[in-house]
């Protein structure tokens, strides 16, 4: 059965579009023009017509032999390229202090902590975790073990013991760079991680250390700064990052050195960096946003990146802009949600005459958050479209192009997009479908961790990507949004799998069972929702709700849990006893409830 059936009487012409729930009000005609300014990318339709990806690998530098390194390209070649005494990194600490650090810095640190883990016994292929809040040491970490070859995990450092103990196991890793404040998770799961060897603390004295612990600035002190970027075969892994599905453990996504082409190029499109920018991207680098575009993309650009480590507060976002001189910040949709939530004041009572380029990603923009951007800060916000398994913006609204609220904008140079019916076949504009992508951008995953089957589910149709999500096109050829095609939850821009909040839940002596869904939601994109039935005739109450959702907090994260909760009798399962958490969504969003016949009504 497909997705979408065309127009019977007459399926060679385009559907018109209409008001529904899938075609924002104004597609066609609502625009908010151009760049105000000289953009990189100044001729969208010539560029998409005659880029190659080719094209971009000039901008890389290369070893003898088509070997590369996505770190020497973010840090090593601005020592020759005139820019090592150019602060590479601000960082700012929750306390307001901050510190800068330049690309020689950089350089110097990485190459230190490189041959200390080479010294431990790290060696090319070993994977590293990373589970620091945003400081500097995050950023000098993930450089220093692409440098030598090994594998960066980077690590939300949210995380909870759960959510720990699946990447760390899972991968196999061996070594995990983390402090004080978030060492003791990573003890209390160890004796479940067999191959992890060492924890390096940062931030700890000799003195203060226990079984299994080095510190971090005693192995630094001791090691050289003069260190050889490991040439790297284009296909060998740079990052391993996990996300979540809607089924079983979250799946660790490889990516390889080779996604330095697509960190580049769109950088230099999307994000439109310049030598002079400071840009600030808000996205945790736990996240794939922030691995690509808070980390390797900018700095393969040699651009001066933000780094924050405090709390989302608006007033305190908005000095930071003002006292770094921000030019590009890049954010997500609920950030945006809550600063326009927090007021029109508190924008005015700051300069921000410094920005020039506002974007967002994680999750759908809505078209009135575009439209207050205009107002408050003058700028319109560009919305794009990717996601772990892309590695890079594939959709984008390009500084170039007019921007249509509501819409994710345009394939980028080099990347074929499309709408697609259930059977592969390409549908018409205004009719909704699979959206996918035609595979052989340089950033695309090579594989899924230990999980080939998994893999190839993504590439289930000869010749195209599926991405999962359900969106249309109209006439002009900007893609628009609609929905995941799966269970999976976008809550605040991280994808959660409602399998690993139900696992939660159930490990909570007074939940039986449970079911969870995403509910929308004006401010996050959608919120978690779960339904549960008690344990042993257990009373329900408030109290035992927020101690649940609590459990649910400790063992995942602060983001990975049921905002609201209801109690029921029972929950609709298959005959084979899946819980139908499409039925569930319906229940709950007044939809229809679709075909039962699979229904366990006993």
């Amino acid at each position: 059965m497909k997705l979408v059936e065309k127009n019977p009487k007459d399926s060679s012409k385009p559907a018109k579009e209409k008001e529904s729930h899938h075609t924002p009000k104004g597609a066609k005609r609502e625009l908010i023009k151009k760049f105000p300014v000289r953009c990189n990318l100044e001729d969208y339709e010539t560029a998409y017509n005659e880029f190659t990806w080719d094209d971009g690998r000039k901008e890389i530098s290369y070893f003898a032999g088509g070997k590369v390194n996505a770190a020497y390209n973010a840090v090593d070649r601005h020592l020759v390229d005139g820019r090592k005494n150019k602060v590479a990194l601000y960082t700012v600490g929750a306390d307001g202090a901050l510190n800068k650090l330049t690309f020689l810095e950089i350089y110097e640190a990485a190459n230190r902590l490189g041959n200390a883990l080479k010294a431990i016994g790290i060696k090319k292929g070993d994977r590293v975790f990373v589970f620091l809040p945003r400081v500097a040491e995050l950023y000098i970490a993930t450089i220093a073990i692409a440098k030598i070859g090994a594998i960066a995990g980077p690590l939300f450092s949210a995380f909870g013991p759960d959510a720990l103990r699946d990447r760390l196991q899972d991968s196999e890793a061996k070594v995990v760079i983390t402090n004080p404040a978030l060492k003791d998770k990573i003890h209390g799961i160890k004796k479940d991680l067999p191959d992890l060897e060492h924890i390096i603390v940062v931030d700890t004295d000799e003195k203060d250390l226990i079984k299994n612990e080095l510190s971090y600035s005693s192995l630094v002190a001791k090691a050289s700064t003069e260190l050889k970027c490991e040439p790297m075969d284009p296909e060998d892994p740079l990052y391993l990052l996990y996300t979540s599905g809607t089924t079983g453990k979250p799946k660790g996504v490889i990516h390889v050195h080779e996604d330095i082409v697509g960190h580049h190029m769109t950088s230099k499109w999307v994000l439109d960096l310049k030598d002079d920018d400071i840009y600030w991207c808000t996205a945790d680098p736990g996240w794939v946003t922030g691995t690509v575009y808070g980390i390797f993309g900018p700095w393969s650009l040699g651009a001066s990146c933000v780094s924050y480590e405090g709390r989302f507060d608006a007033a305190g976002w908005y000095q930071l802009i003002d006292r770094l001189k921000v030019t590009v910040w890049y954010t997500a949709p609920t950030a945006l949600r809550m600063l326009m939530k927090a007021g029109d004041d508190v924008v005015y009572q700051h300069s921000l005459s410094s920005l020039r380029h506002v974007l967002s990603v994680g999750e759908p923009l809505n078209p009135e958050v575009v439209r207050w951007g205009m107002k408050v800060y003058g700028l319109p916000i560009h919305d794009n479209w990717w996601q772990t398994e892309t590695g890079m913006q594939l959709i984008a609204n390009l500084p170039c192009n007019a921007i249509k609220p509501g819409s994710m904008g345009k394939p980028l140079p080099g990347v074929y997009a499309a709408i697609v019916d259930d059977d592969g076949e390409e549908l018409e504009a205004g009719e909704l479908g699979r959206l996918v992508v035609r595979p052989g951008w340089p950033a695309m995953l090579r594989t899924v961790w230990r999980n080939e089957p998994k893999f190839h589910e993504y590439f289930k149709i000869p010749g195209w990507y599926f991405s999962g999500d359900n969106a249309w096109k109209d006439e002009e050829g900007y893609f628009w949004f609609v929905g995941r095609a799966d269970d999976v939850i976008n809550t605040s821009g991280h994808r959660v799998g409602p399998f690993e909040v139900e696992s939660a839940l159930v490990e909570h002596p007074a939940v039986a069972e449970a079911g969870v869904i995403g509910k929308p939601d004006k401010e996050r994109g959608e919120i978690i929702k779960a339904f549960i039935v008690m344990a042993n005739d257990t009373a329900p109450s408030d109290a035992l709700m927020e101690e649940i959702k609590e459990h649910c907090k400790r063992t995942l994260s602060a983001h990975a849990y049921p905002r609201e909760i209801e109690v029921k009798d029972s929950l609709p399962k298959t005959r084979s006893g899946k819980i139908m958490r499409r039925l569930l969504k319906a229940w709950e969003l007044g939809l229809p409830t679709g075909d039962l016949s699979s229904l366990d009504d006993d």
